[in-house]
């Protein structure tokens, strides 16, 4: 007898079972044991102020959670319940990213990076609403989640074009033709991505090449700065958002994929009035 969750997991990206989902969790512990080899947060991604009381043990405490959750999201029994675990310590961290854009509403940096802890908290919503029960409220939750991320792909479009100078000297420059050519690119293809995933029109495609586009990003760009400075704190906290990040993508390209042409059309349901 296979129980609903089960066959949730089994039918969680047929061509590529809850990878997705466990990438989500080994990113998470890789930030876990980075946090607690520095005894600090990720660097310019978990915007914790110098002045918070306790700064130091909050750090230590995070690194715990981030390495004990994203243990349990490997685990079928616990998986659900450490998606919304992750989801919410990503929501906290999102969260803090209010505070600069209220200092500084009319800096994109802000934004952009509100964006991305955004991204990252979906991934585990989505995950969360994929990993229910068939009966459940949350089962019909996952559209509107992945509707959610592909908000947050439009800002990653967008730093791109905004920032376009700083954006090109990222791209290695042996990739032909030019890095303000693929810096023009990714940011139009980001675009194309969330105009997909937000009209469910080629948003299975879209959400796959997604993926693969933040996968090559970590390979050609993260990774080659963490060999050239392995002792860089910062090149290890880009390489485990990244990593996050391309989960969280392919969490969200799972979901789409399972959900097949219902996808356009599905809302979240009420839970049932008892």
């Amino acid at each position: 007898m296979i129980l609903p969750f089960e066959m949730n997991m089994m039918t969680l990206g047929k061509h590529s079972p809850h990878i997705g989902l466990q990438l989500y969790g080994i990113a998470t512990v890789a930030l876990g044991v980075v946090g607690l080899r520095w005894g600090d947060f990720a660097t310019n991604w978990q915007r914790v102020q110098p002045d918070v009381p306790f700064r130091e043990a909050l750090a230590y405490l995070t690194a715990a959670y981030e390495l004990l959750v994203g243990v349990a999201i490997l685990w079928r029994r616990t998986a659900r319940s450490a998606a919304l675990l992750l989801s919410l310590l990503y929501a906290v961290f999102t969260l803090l990213w209010v505070i600069q854009i209220f200092a500084a509403p009319g800096v994109y940096d802000s934004w952009g990076n509100f964006f991305e802890e955004f991204s990252l908290a979906m991934g585990g919503a989505v995950a969360f609403c994929s990993l229910a029960p068939a009966d459940s409220p949350w089962a019909g939750g996952t559209a509107i989640f992945c509707r959610l991320y592909g908000i947050c792909v439009i800002s990653f479009g967008l730093v791109h074009f905004i920032y376009f100078a700083g954006a090109a000297s990222w791209v290695p420059t042996w990739i032909p033709p030019g890095q303000k050519f693929w810096t023009a690119a990714t940011g139009t293809f980001f675009f194309m991505a969330a105009g997909a995933i937000l009209s469910g029109v080629k948003a299975k495609l879209a959400s796959r090449l997604l993926t693969i586009m933040i996968v090559c990003f970590e390979i050609l760009v993260w990774i080659p700065r963490l060999i050239a400075s392995p002792h860089d704190h910062f090149n290890w906290s880009g390489n485990g958002i990244s990593i996050a990040m391309a989960a969280a993508a392919w969490v969200v390209s799972d979901s789409i994929n399972q959900l097949g042409p219902s996808y356009a059309t599905l809302r979240l349901r009420p839970a049932p009035v008892a």
